[in-house]
């Protein structure tokens, strides 16, 4: 199965809240009491955003984080390459050389062409959508496999 990192869910979770603050400066506290985080979890990921340049962070007693950009502006994409790093399929669709197989692999290619699918997928797909409660219930994807018998 293909997933997203639990702390990649995490950070979309922080970001979501920090939209819902409609630009107010919220601490790390705060977001991890509004987001049901552990405040350990929300710090690290609140660094990996700030450091991604997707959350400004703010010193002193009313200090805090809030969002560098408007929700519309920022994809689930980006956020995903703040804490995972760039979005690929398998480590040679991204660099060269990572590969003990590479050399007599032909596979390269093909990965590389799902690998920037998923991207432009994930691209596509706003903060600001992702706030948003799905309006109608869509059925999982169900991919089957065949049994050779």
């Amino acid at each position: 199965m293909l997933r997203i990192s639990k702390m990649t869910d995490y950070a979309i979770m922080v970001m979501v809240e920090l939209h819902a603050s409609k630009g107010a400066v919220l601490s790390a506290v705060a977001l991890a009491d509004c987001s049901n985080l552990e405040l350990p979890t929300v710090s690290k990921v609140l660094k990996l955003l700030v450091k991604a340049r997707l959350v400004a962070s703010f010193r002193g007693a009313s200090g805090g984080y809030s969002m560098k950009r408007d929700a519309t502006e920022i994809s689930v994409a980006e956020i995903i390459a703040a804490i995972e790093g760039p979005i690929a399929m398998t480590e040679c669709s991204v660099e060269e050389g990572l590969c003990a197989q590479e050399a007599i692999c032909s596979l390269r290619g093909n990965w590389q062409r799902i690998s920037v699918a998923i991207a432009k997928a994930m691209q596509g797909v706003s903060l600001a959508e992702m706030a948003q409660p799905v309006k109608s219930a869509t059925a999982p994807l169900q991919i089957t496999t065949l049994n050779a018998t």
